[in-house]
């Protein structure tokens, strides 16, 4: 019998690493909520850009990412001259960051100039953006299952992780509020720096905690050597999809980022158009302060329910229903005491999400008898940026539907904007319960024997 060594027990538990580990929480939810803020309201409003063709850039840019985040999670697990000294992950994890946070600059520095250009900007300038994103944030991601290897580290882990990365939400949100002015698209761009300077710092910070142990760097060099063929990139995706338990997760997912995507967009049209331009900051901090309230709730919770599966389902069901008095609210106290509320729903989903997943990773892992997390993590990066698409279109639609261009401040304009960022969300948030309860089928039994049969195996 192969046993995990002490070494690596000892490293996976320590704090600091975790901590570590959970400041690439905190850079992910820093950079996304800046992008998914602000993208489309900066292309549309301040440059000027018709909806349609900011709808369209952004529906290209997730027809990019079906390609771009499987392959990179199939390419990045591949041996580089690097590997044997510094692992299969921390290699792209290092280049990723650094360089993506320089790609973010670019989003925001579009010229004054015709819409065709302007169009061709934003599509071109979102994809290099994301090709370097996904390049750190799928092996960040795919380290956590190999990372921390025990049920308790995992749980520690996410808690640690979740009380960091809880930042990046508030720091991603807030931020621009304190920063951007309505009608100065200069004032996007500043923002920009910003948040490329505290990006370039937050990376460095991650370093240590997304570093292989010689350990891991041992198992796949191992792995690797066994392997009789190199499996090609559709036979990885045939796996990946041949998982009920995954392709329930991925759903849920898409469901999710699809939700707070048009949520937290919407937040910035609320302040301009239904408050009357004032800024956004509190409405935000009450997000942030429901989700720190949330996490010893779910935490408790944890204790009392052994299932991550369920939990995570709990969780995104209590956001649906939260997301409702965000449609009726109308002063702005009231939209802060609804995203506090709504935030303690988001906590819990943000804590659970990445032990839910390795947990499902873990059940893969013992069927194809291989580590290959890149492809999966890859196919839930793809989730997450098709999510992009579904906010682009909906808010297109709505748009049009509501004369959003014509007269922004009218009260059918209002309503429409009320639509995506309540009751959408909340549709695609029960929807994707839905779904996950009706295919999911892992339960504590399950797991118990898969952990068993990875330690067994070495795995």
């Amino acid at each position: 019998m192969v046993k995990i060594q002490g070494s690596q027990i000892a490293a996976e538990q320590k704090t600091s690493i975790m901590a570590s580990y959970g400041v690439g929480k905190f850079l992910a939810e820093f950079l996304t909520g800046a992008f998914a803020s602000l993208v489309f309201k900066f292309y549309e409003t301040e440059l000027g850009l018709s909806t349609g063709l900011v709808a369209l850039a952004v529906v290209l840019y997730s027809v990019w990412n079906a390609v771009n985040d499987p392959l990179i999670g199939y390419l990045s697990s591949r041996p580089t001259p690097l590997s044997s000294k510094f692992g299969r992950r921390f290699p792209w994890i290092v280049f990723g960051t650094l360089s993506c946070a320089v790609a973010f600059v670019f989003v925001f520095a579009a010229p004054k100039a015709s819409p065709g250009l302007i169009f061709l900007w934003l599509l071109v300038s979102i994809c290099i953006y994301d090709l370097l994103y996904s390049t750190w944030e799928v092996n960040y991601q795919s380290l956590f299952p190999d990372r921390f290897r025990s049920e308790g580290s995992r749980a520690k882990a996410a808690g640690v992780g979740t009380l960091i990365g809880v930042f990046g939400v508030a720091g991603g949100a807030v931020l621009p509020t304190l920063i951007v002015r309505y009608g100065e698209p200069s004032s996007y761009l500043v923002n920009a720096f910003v948040f490329a300077g505290i990006a370039l710092v937050a990376s460095f910070l991650m370093f240590p905690g997304t570093k292989e142990t010689k350990e891991m760097i041992g198992r796949y060099l191992r792995q690797e050597a066994e392997r009789k063929e190199k499996p090609s990139f559709f036979a990885q995706l045939r796996e990946a999809l041949a998982s009920r338990n995954f392709l329930a997760f991925i759903i849920l997912y898409f469901f999710y980022q699809s939700a707070t995507i048009s949520m937290t967009a919407s937040i910035h049209y609320v302040g301009d158009y239904i408050l009357g331009g004032r800024s956004t900051t509190f409405i935000f901090a009450g997000m942030l302060l429901g989700a720190l309230a949330g996490i010893p709730l779910w935490l408790g919770l944890r204790k009392k329910v052994s299932s991550n599966q369920k939990l995570l389902a709990s969780a995104a069901g209590s956001l649906a229903f939260f997301c409702l008095p965000l449609m009726f609210v109308q002063r702005y106290s009231g939209f802060v005491i609804a995203m506090f509320i709504w935030g303690l729903g988001f906590g819990g989903f943000w804590m659970l999400m990445t032990p839910a997943l390795a947990d499902v990773i873990d059940e893969i892992v013992v069927r194809t008898g291989k580590r290959d997390d890149g492809v999966y993590i890859g196919f839930r990066a793809l989730a997450g940026r098709l999510a992009y698409a579904v906010q682009a279109l909906s808010f297109w639609i709505v748009h049009s539907l509501t004369g959003f261009a014509q007269e922004p401040r009218s009260d059918l304009s209002q309503l429409g904007i009320r639509l995506h960022t309540a009751l959408i969300p909340a549709c695609l948030l029960a929807a994707g319960v839905l779904v996950f309860l009706s295919i999911n089928r892992l339960n504590p039994e399950m797991l118990k024997k898969y952990r068993e049969s990875l330690k067994e195996r070495g795995l």
